[in-house]
């Protein structure tokens, strides 16, 4: 009998991400159609900047060349969403800008006045996700701190 598990014709992987991301797809649908946040809620978001349906003002793609994080709180406006991501509108260093993120682009999401958290691996359509073409499983790992996180992490193999 043989320890190694069997590659999986299901992609579980790709199955999980697309249900955690709807989490905050319908998160941030509520604060939309309700036109603010509940509460003292107040949302972390971490995205890759160079996603390829990411749209930022190229200042922000300048000082933010991986990754930026956004802070819902209290100043943003015309907060939309859709199936595919969100827009909003948010004001850095006194400049108003727009952005749209993909939830694809999304690497973390944090709403701190709970604790809780959600980590992604971003999907860049346009990048190789698996270089090497392993047959890696994701592993899933509850945080062991207290609070109302699970890390799913595909880059470790299980």
């Amino acid at each position: 009998m043989s320890d190694e598990t069997p590659e999986s014709l299901i992609p579980y992987d790709e199955i999980v991400q697309e249900a955690l991301r709807a989490v905050v797809g319908r998160v941030l649908s509520e604060v939309a159609a309700d036109g603010a946040l509940p509460g003292g809620h107040h949302f972390y978001i971490t995205f890759r900047t160079r996603h390829p349906d990411v749209d930022i003002p190229d200042h922000l793609i300048e000082r933010f060349p991986d990754e930026m994080t956004i802070v819902l709180q209290h100043r943003f406006w015309d907060l939309t969403v859709d199936q595919m991501g969100f827009s909003v509108g948010l004001s850095f260093g006194g400049v108003p800008s727009t952005l749209r993120v993909p939830f694809a682009a999304i690497t973390d999401f944090v709403d701190p006045a709970v604790e809780f958290s959600l980590k992604f691996q971003a999907n860049d359509e346009h990048e190789d996700d698996d270089p090497d073409g392993g047959d890696e499983k994701p592993v899933v790992e509850p945080v062991e701190d207290g609070s109302n996180v699970v890390a799913v992490d595909f880059t470790k193999k299980k």
